[in-house]
Order: structure tokens, then sequence, then C-alpha cells
């Protein structure tokens, strides 16, 4: 039997195996998906962009990412996570490098399209799989390191991407064309690492003892018991599931905020400080280092209570009322005022998202989980599909950034009140035997 001791000494050798690679992985992904903010402090002028087309070049790469998204995460289940995360990884990487080589906007939006294609399904992907490895009352915490990767490459990559941009001249190449052609080769590399450090499953890692995995594979039987049926290949339900209809409007609205503000925060920065690149970076920076430290926190306060709801909605609320009001005191001119509520609002956005994803694991089981997570993670891109290039004509039109970042705050709002339903009430399940077939198994 196992007891407290063993238990956390499994989860903590999970832990330690699978996600501080993940997380690099997430940086990597999260870098050539958002280092268009950076690039487009020179880029724009060079490719004689607008701030609307701009906008549709940081929202067009979610159309096709949109397209691909449930169909690659159906096929990750069919060919296995490591070959086809590997398979992601790599494709991106190279079309990542390919940014560097544009010579006009039209360019831009196709190479863009191609990044969207290539990376379709990485995202929910892995947090499919990590759904494989962790049980529910486990999950909160494993996503909010999973998603620390996504803040990092904020916190790391704005800055250095404000660096690369010092490379401007060096061999006759624009600096923006450094910044995409460097960063998008990490992406390759640990694509083919993903062969070599990522088991499939549980019952093919060889880090955990038979032990360990009987206790796993007992554990997450108990999860999948209270989903409700099984539906091990069955993908149909996830589109019959008003909680995930519920919980794909939560992640819409909390798009709004994760790419709305993280796209045009440079550009915001920079209409209200006047830095150069690299401290724009780095003022673009810091409201991601506080979103590290409260998605550790929250995520864990919530496996610790066993309580969503309250994580999930609170957090999207008040960030919601602080972007809010950061827009509104940046007006009377109380600029470092206005970027302390702003790095608030920021931190407590991206607070939510280990606790959705958490949520959001245990709905379904089987293709059906993987298709429910596919169908959450596709719905709020259309946001990244529409947001980017409504602000960029809004700044086109009225000179300031400030009634689309008010549009993103009453979204964020919004979203936290649906969170607060949609979550529904904790329940930590309790260990039931296996089949005999399953632990025999798991055993060899």
């Amino acid at each position: 039997m196992f007891d407290e001791r063993q238990r956390a000494d499994t989860i903590r050798r999970i832990s330690w195996r699978l996600l501080p690679f993940l997380m690099l992985c997430y940086f990597a992904a999260y870098i050539d998906r958002s280092n268009i903010s950076i690039a487009a402090l020179a880029m724009s002028a060079d490719l004689k962009m607008t701030a609307e087309m701009y906008g549709i070049a940081a929202g067009i790469f979610f159309i096709t990412y949109t397209i691909f998204e449930i169909p690659s995460n159906l096929a990750l289940v069919r060919f296995g996570a490591r070959r086809w995360i590997a398979r992601i990884m790599v494709s991106w990487g190279v079309v990542a490098v390919l940014l560097g080589f544009v010579n006009s906007h039209w360019q831009l939006y196709g190479v863009r399209l191609l990044l969207g294609a290539a990376e379709a399904g990485f995202t929910p992907g892995v947090i499919y799989y990590l759904s494989l490895w962790y049980p529910a009352r486990e999950r909160g915490r494993a996503m909010s390191f999973f998603y620390i990767g996504a803040a990092l490459a904020s916190v790391i990559g704005l800055p250095v991407s404000g660096l690369l941009m010092k490379l401007d001249g060096v061999g006759n190449i624009a600096g923006w064309r450094w910044l995409f052609m460097i960063e998008g080769l990490p992406a390759v590399l640990l694509g083919a690492l993903v062969l070599v450090c990522l088991p499939d499953s549980p019952t093919t890692g060889t880090f955990l003892s038979p032990e360990e995995k009987t206790w796993l594979a007992r554990t997450l039987a108990a999860d999948h018991a209270q989903q409700g049926p099984d539906h091990s290949h069955d993908w149909r339900p996830a589109l019959r599931s008003g909680r995930v209809w519920a919980l794909a409007m939560v992640w819409l609205l909390q798009a709004f905020g994760t790419i709305g503000v993280t796209l045009f925060m440079p550009l915001l920065i920079k209409s209200m400080s006047g830095g150069d690149t690299l401290l724009v970076g780095l003022l673009s920076a810091l409201p991601f280092l506080l979103a590290c430290i409260l998605m550790y926190a929250n995520g864990r306060h919530s496996d610790h209570t066993g309580e969503r709801a309250l994580h999930l909605g609170l957090p999207l609320l008040l960030s919601g009322l602080l972007l809010a009001g950061s827009i509104l005191v940046a007006r009377t001119g109380a600029s470092v005022a206005a970027y302390g509520l702003l790095i608030a609002a920021v931190g407590l956005n991206w607070a939510a998202t280990p606790v959705f994803w958490a949520t959001t694991a245990g709905q379904l089981s089987g293709a059906a989980s993987a298709a429910g997570i596919g169908l959450i993670n596709a719905m709020a891109q259309f946001a990244g599909m529409g947001l980017p290039p409504l602000i960029g004509r809004i700044k086109d039109a009225t000179g300031s950034y400030d009634s689309g970042m008010l549009l993103i705050a009453a979204a964020l709002t919004t979203g936290g009140l649906v969170g607060l339903k949609a979550a529904g009430r904790p329940r930590h399940p309790t260990p039931t035997p296996m089949s005999p077939i399953i632990e025999q198994r798991v055993r060899s």
C-alpha cells in the first residue's frame, strides 16, 4: 500500500524527469510565436507596415493553428506523444527561421500561416500528455510549471530579443532578421531531443519502479472512473459536453489577455516610455516574472485545497479590473502607477492558466480528452485571429492603444465571471482497484 511519502516521491520523480524539458520546449515555442512583437519595433518600418498590417501578421498565425489544432492532437494519440511532439517542434523551428528571409508584408503573412500550421497541437498535446502522468490532484502544480516555461520566454526572451536587435547591420543584415533566424534554431534541436528524452506513457517509462507504475495506473483509473464512461477511442463526447464548451468560452476570453497584451506589450510600453529596444524588452519582461510566481502559487494552492472555481475565476476578474485601471491611470500621466497596475494585471491573467488546464484535463478521458483539449485551445485562437488586427486598426484610427486594451479588460472580467461557474465544485478522487489484466500489464 502506497503511503503519502511514496506518493510524493513518485510525483517528484515524474516532475524532475518531464517538466524541466517540457518547460524548455514551451520556452522555445512561445519565443517563436511572440518574438514578432519585438521584431516589429524595426520590421514594420522596413516592410512599410501600418499598425493594422502588423496586427494581421501577428494574428494570421492563429488561422492555420486553429484549423490543424484538433487533427494534430488526435494524431498525437495515434502516433504517440514522443514522435508527434518531435515532428511539431522541428517543423516549426524551420519555419521560424524562414521569417528572417521575408521581404514584404505578404511574404510575412504567408510564413506566419506556415508557422501556425507547424506549431498546431503542441500546447494541447503536451497538456494531454501531462494528463497521462499526473493524477487530478497534482495537475494544477504540473500545469503551472509547464506554463512557467511560456512566461519565462517573455522574462528572458524579450530582453534577449532586444539584444539580438542590436545586431542590426552585422553582415549587412537587419537586426530583426537576425532575431528570427537565431531564435528559430533551438526548436529544431529540442525537437530532435524529444525522441530521446520523452517516454510515450508511464507504461513505457523506465524511470519508475513497477510499484510506482501500479500506484499511478490505479490512481489515474480512479480519476477516469469519476469522469464517466471510458472514451478511449471515441472523440465525439468532447463535442457534446456542455462543460467543455463553457470552459472553451473561459479560455477564449482569457486569451484576449495572453494574446492581445503579449503581442502588443512592447509597442504599448514603447509608447509610454519611448525607450530603445533593450529597455522596452526589459520593461516588457517584468510582468511575466510576476506571472511565473503567481502561476506556481495559484496552481499549488488550488491542488492543496481541491478548489478550482475561485482559483480560476477570481484572478481573471481582478486582471480585467486592474488592466482597465492601468489604462485610465495612464491617461492622467501617472505612467509609473499605470505600469505597476499593468504588471499586476498580466500576472493575474496568467495565474489562472494552470488551474484552468487542471480543471479541463479532468473532464474527459482517452481520445475525447485529446479532442476536448484541442477544441478548447482552438476556440481561444479566434481571439488571436481577430484581436491583433482589430487593435491595430483602433491604433491607426485613434493614435492610441487605450480602447483596444479596455476591450481586453472587459473580456477578462467576463471570463472571470464565467470561470467561477464553469469550473464546478472540487472533487478529490480516491484510488480504486485495477483490473488484473491492467495490473499485470503495468508490472510487466
